[in-house]
């Protein structure tokens, strides 16, 4: 009786060893990696996201499904103009409606911390050291959008300044002037784009600089860090507390510069309520010469503006000299992140799925992919180097450049290639922006907390926003604007100081 046992329950482990074995086998057949890990029944992983579109198109349907079949993913990406992604984001947040990862950009980044702070987003920094590639993020970087010292989204990373000038060289040329070096010579050439009519067709409709509604990305801040101005908050006189940009007197000479601009029309009228689209196409066909801002964006604009006119070029600026030297203001060394919302994300499973998607593509047959396109139609390998034919340039943008916007921690990452024969605008825009780190000038309050900042900034920066264009507009005095200021600080400002003064002698 006592074999006949044995006997049962040896068979019993022989049939139960043998469904494990089956089961693990099959598991290893049902789907494609995934990250390094794998999809029940063969089914891709579908993720929904939130991105930023800064080109006129879309990436191409090919392009995506490339992205898929090596993913193993089903995405379902909405992608939203730029121009207006922070009201779309904002209404999404709002409406408990976000995707599964949103892209927030790093400027309103600081509006969402209470709902960070509230549990509507999932923290990932307990997850990162599963994944090959995001355990190697930069952990300066992770403390720099970390909320309450947890992190909660990947980075995508970027130089600390791209600001520089963007002029049309050929207009230089025709009025036999040379490129800027000081705010009194860009002022001279914004003057002459104007006046002395640079495009040669006997008519005086041109305007030296064209500029969009936007303080920040916009010409603005970076013409302020020419001035001197600090970086948001700066030192006070004494040195014993912060204050902020818009209390200095760079700040103000930024303003009254602006205001003479606008005053002498050397400037689009109604750049205060223009976006970039169509700040963008003044550019583009020739209603004006000089723009402000990310010098990257030179070669969508040389590009298409050659298609309207081939004569067309374009030349690069990034030091500017002005009353305190060359400087330049910077961002962190993320321009944004993407959040994984709880309520799209149920379990902790699935945020492991997408987690695994974003550690996926920063591999390298996927990570090249979403920088340069697909090999052999939009460009080719000569060893590890990639080559950027130029007759393909258009098809790059056209098809794969609105990819960028998905790449995590690109600038970092060891998998992607080095393009031997980049596009001379991009790569002279590249050699700028590695030049404007010999004169950064960073944000004091970066990695410091305040609360009432978290609680009041949108109210209270509306107040100085408004302020600082109705002051251009020749709407508001120099005592009005002061009035403003002090508005500002009534409901809000003084505790703001502060707590950020604070924060920063403690550190």
């Amino acid at each position: 009786m006592k074999s006949e046992k044995r006997h049962g329950y040896g068979y019993y482990v022989f049939v139960l060893v043998g469904f494990v074995l089956i089961a693990i086998v099959c598991a290893s057949c049902s789907g494609k990696p995934n990250g390094g890990r794998t999809v029940a029944n063969g089914e891709r992983t579908p993720i929904s996201i939130m991105a930023p579109l800064h080109f006129p198109h879309p990436p191409s349907d090919e392009a995506i499904a490339r992205i898929e079949e090596l993913t193993n993913t089903k995405l379902d990406i909405n992608w939203v103009p730029d121009g207006i992604y922070t009201d779309k984001m904002n209404t999404s947040l709002t409406t408990n409606s976000l995707k599964k990862a949103t892209f927030v950009k790093h400027t309103d980044y600081i509006f969402i911390k209470n709902a960070i702070r509230s549990g509507s987003f999932w923290e990932i920094g307990p997850y990162l050291e599963q994944f090959p590639n995001l355990r190697h993020l930069d952990d300066d970087i992770l403390k720099q959008s970390a909320v309450d010292g947890k992190i909660y989204g990947l980075y995508t990373e970027r130089p600390s300044s791209r600001q520089g000038v963007i002029i049309r060289e050929d207009w230089l040329d025709r009025l036999g002037m040379n490129k800027p070096g000081t705010l009194d010579e860009l002022y001279e050439v914004i003057k002459r784009f104007t006046v002395n009519d640079p495009d040669g067709n006997g008519k005086q409709d041109t305007v030296g600089l064209a500029d969009r509604n936007d303080l920040v990305f916009g010409a603005f801040k970076t013409l302020s860090s020419y001035f001197g101005a600090p970086n948001n908050w700066g030192l006070s006189a004494a040195g014993d507390a912060l204050i902020p940009e818009f209390e200095t007197k760079p700040y103000k000479d930024t303003m009254n510069f602006m205001k003479r601009l606008y005053e002498e029309k050397l400037i689009n009228p109604d750049f205060a309520v223009t976006s970039k689209e169509v700040q963008r196409d003044k550019l583009i066909r020739g209603a004006a010469g000089v723009y402000i801002g990310s010098m990257t964006d030179v070669q969508r604009l040389s590009d298409e503006a050659k298609q309207l006119n081939p004569e067309a070029r374009f030349a690069l600026v990034n030091r500017i000299q002005g009353p305190k030297g060359y400087r330049v203001w910077s961002i962190p060394n993320y321009n944004g992140l993407y959040l994984f919302s709880k309520k799209a994300i149920r379990t902790e499973e699935e945020l492991l799925d997408i987690l695994a998607f974003f550690d996926r593509t920063m591999d390298k047959d996927v990570a090249n992919l979403m920088r340069y396109g697909i090999e052999n139609k939009h460009y080719t390998l000569s060893g590890q180097s990639v080559l950027l034919p130029e007759e393909t340039s258009q098809l790059r943008v056209t098809e794969i450049g609105a990819l960028y916007a998905l790449m995590i921690a690109d600038l970092s990452n060891p998998n992607v290639l080095e393009a031997s024969e980049k596009e001379t605008m991009w790569a002279l825009a590249g050699r700028l922006s590695a030049d404007n780190e010999k004169f950064l000038v960073k944000d004091p309050t970066i990695g410091l907390e305040s609360k009432t900042y978290d609680e009041k900034s949108v109210e209270l920066y509306k107040i100085v926003s408004d302020a600082t264009y109705n002051y251009i507009l020749g709407h508001l005095s120099e005592s009005g604007f002061g009035e403003e200021v002090n508005r500002w600080r009534r409901e809000g400002g003084n505790a703001i100081a502060k707590e950020y003064t604070d924060a920063f002698f403690m550190e």
